[in-house]
């Protein structure tokens, strides 16, 4: 049976935790999304203009996708230390490795100064953007779950999950705004404009270092330390790496949480770096009205991450995520539809609707994927597992939804592919017990029914 037990009273408020956790993952995700909203708009432009607007735009993606690649390395990496030194020294570590690549993106020269060397250097800062984002989410969630009552964990661990829709929101606003203040003039826009938002990335990290700066570690991981302390006078054996602890002892709950993650990525990142290109190249929008309806649309995705959270708390983990993953799989069918039939509202509501279904399995997850680790090694499990899901559902979705518009089915093929993915995070979820109620503080019941 799985234990349960009153956690010990926190070290910091635990609306200041929120506002830290919460805050700083908006604005790590803040500088991760600016750069997916410029690969949309400006890249191929900017850094692949040889490679022509087709091959430029593939390029530019491929670019952005590279650091789904390096997340399940980050968070390996943090994971790592963040299981051995605690999660606050490795979350304002992420953030100074995300504030220092993406203000010098917004400081790069472009290929026509520099030549080859500028997408070798935009390939290099995206890499390390990827480590970096690859280590904040577990922190983030851990840092809110690990401190929250175990009733009401769902809400309180929503509250890091605001950070891509906010940083999505944020970042669709700042490029509306530079673009409204200095016209749609596209050489205005991509000469400098574009490079405003990665420059004001810098004010945004000097906030959120004072935030997490405010903050003590988690009462768990300290529990977790004395508890080694007193096992190493003990005589007892070292601990292992965190991820062969964790590939050892839970295998299974990595990789089949992977798979709502897939769908997570997948649906994330086609309703915005991809529908961003969608609309102004194959629809014909204009680019104001384009990044209106996905400031709109992360708003939705923001309200519903807290309305999925708080129901979680109610009736479980498990059923929530189900039941939204059915919704958006038939949603899926319609989703490309809407959008086609050409009108800025039609756009606007499928992209909006698109972030409701993610919002409800994505707040959530904040507290699902953290219940399912053991605490010596949970920083590492639900990092890992979170991250496998980016590379498929971030790196590949968009760029196969790419070479998908251009084949004899066209977008429709987009939604059978979004419904294929829903199947995958379905069978998954179907295969993971729930974990409303488990306290952080023991050892979950890794032989639990689902």
């Amino acid at each position: 049976m799985t234990t349960r037990a009153t956690q010990p009273p926190p070290k910091t408020p635990m609306g200041r935790v929120a506002a830290a956790s919460a805050i700083g993952s908006v604005i790590e995700f803040y500088d991760f999304l600016i750069f997916g909203t410029a690969a949309a708009l400006v890249f191929p432009a900017v850094f692949f203009p040889a490679l022509g607007e087709a091959a430029g735009s593939v390029a530019s993606f491929a670019t952005f996708a590279v650091a789904f690649v390096a997340r399940p390395f980050g968070a390996l990496f943090f994971g790592h230390f963040g299981d051995r030194i605690g999660r606050k020294r490795m979350l304002i570590l992420t953030l100074t490795i995300m504030g220092t690549a993406t203000f010098i993106v917004g400081v790069l020269p472009g290929a026509g100064t520099i030549g080859i060397a500028a997408p070798i250097i935009l390939f290099t800062l995206r890499f390390f953007q990827g480590i970096a984002v690859g280590g904040e989410w577990a922190g983030a969630a851990l840092l809110t779950a690990e401190y929250a009552p175990a009733a009401r964990r769902g809400l309180w661990a929503s509250m890091p999950q605001l950070g891509p829709s906010l940083g999505f929101a944020l970042a669709s606003a700042t490029f509306l705004i530079t673009n409204l203040t200095l016209g749609d003039q596209s050489d205005t826009f991509i000469g400098w404009a574009w490079r405003i938002p990665f420059i004001f990335s810098a004010v945004l990290v000097i906030i959120g270092f004072w935030i997490r700066l405010r903050i003590a570690e988690t009462p768990v991981f300290t529990a977790e330390q004395e508890r080694k302390a007193q096992a190493t006078v003990d005589g007892a054996p070292k601990d292992r790496l965190a991820v062969l602890e964790v590939l050892r002892k839970q295998p299974r709950e990595v990789f089949l949480a992977s798979g709502p993650m897939i769908l997570v990525f997948a649906f994330f990142y086609i309703g915005t770096a991809f529908l961003t290109s969608y609309g102004t190249t194959e629809l014909g929008h204009s680019r104001p009205a384009v990044l209106l309806c996905g400031t709109i649309g992360a708003l939705f995705f923001a309200v519903f991450t807290i309305i999925g959270g708080t129901l979680s708390d109610r009736f479980g983990r498990r059923k929530i995520i189900i039941g939204a993953i059915v919704a958006s799989g038939i949603w899926s069918f319609a989703l490309f539809p809407v959008l086609d039939i050409g009108t800025i509202t039609s756009f606007g509501a499928g992209l909006s609707v698109t972030m409701l279904c993610l919002g409800v399995i994505y707040g959530p997850t904040g507290s699902f994927l953290p219940e399912l680790f053991e605490t010596r090694y949970r920083y590492t499990g639900a990092g890992m597992a979170y991250n496998l899901g980016g590379v498929l559902g971030g790196a590949v979705a968009p760029m196969v939804a790419s070479a998908l518009v251009a084949t004899q089915v066209g977008s429709a093929a987009i939604g059978y592919m979004l419904v294929a993915i829903c199947l995958i995070g379905l069978i998954c979820m179907l295969a993971l017990r729930e974990t409303q109620g488990v306290s952080l503080h023991t050892e979950p019941a890794l032989t639990e029914s689902p």
